[in-house]
């Protein structure tokens, strides 16, 4: 082994010692993914939808369209910067691989370089088109909790004071369990008939109790 490396040039050491290193954070960064902690999944409070109407109703509406406004920023610039990041992974992971073995196989060092590169920009490239497709198809089901606007359904999870809950009411035509507050801060308990009025953020409902 010792002497395989020390026949390798300065340049080859450095692309197989780069690969080492970004075959690791790769990885890493995949499994994480995986097991859901690459942070793809963000809850995020804040009124994004907004309907005027219903909002007039009580106070505070402008704050919360404020909030909303910046949460929704907030969640596009964390995912701009997680893709970005898993796309710089692999452009180098696929670089440095590329550098090393075209190396290693005797071609010279510019043409090595110039190959390791498309490599890389093409491997980053088809992440970042990847990763982009999953997220606004993430966006697409988050949009869907809007056609249960003004449908009932039942609390399925105590609704703390101030705090999120999760309700059983209809989505696109289909029974599901969403995360929800209650309006005015409400604490409501399980079981109690609720009248969803609005969504919050991507994920969460805003609902109130049907007398």
């Amino acid at each position: 082994m010792n002497e395989w490396w020390d026949t390798l040039s300065t340049l080859n050491k450095a692309f197989y010692s780069g690969a080492g290193f970004f075959s690791v954070l790769f990885i890493w960064q995949l499994l994480s993914a995986l097991i859901g902690l690459g942070g793809d999944d963000v809850d995020l409070d804040g009124d994004v939808d907004v309907d005027v109407s219903a909002d007039l109703d009580h106070d505070g509406t402008y704050d919360d369209f404020e909030a909303g406004a910046e949460a929704d920023s907030g969640e596009t610039m964390t995912s701009f910067k997680l893709l970005s990041v898993r796309a710089i992974i692999t452009f180098f992971t696929l670089f440095t691989w590329g550098g090393a073995l075209y190396m290693n196989d005797g071609v010279p060092a510019h043409k090595a370089t110039g190959l390791a590169l498309i490599w890389g920009l093409a491997g980053g490239l088809m992440i970042a088109v990847l990763l982009n497709a999953l997220r606004k198809l993430a966006e697409t089901g988050n949009l869907q909790l809007a056609t249960s606007l003004g449908t009932t359904g039942t609390v399925y999870l105590n609704i703390p004071e101030n705090g999120t809950g999760e309700v059983k009411v209809t989505v696109s035509g289909v029974v599901s369990h969403v995360k929800a507050r209650a309006k005015e801060g409400k604490a409501i308990v399980a079981g109690t008939p609720i009248q969803v009025v609005r969504k919050i953020g991507n994920s969460i409902l805003e609902v109130e109790v049907v007398e």
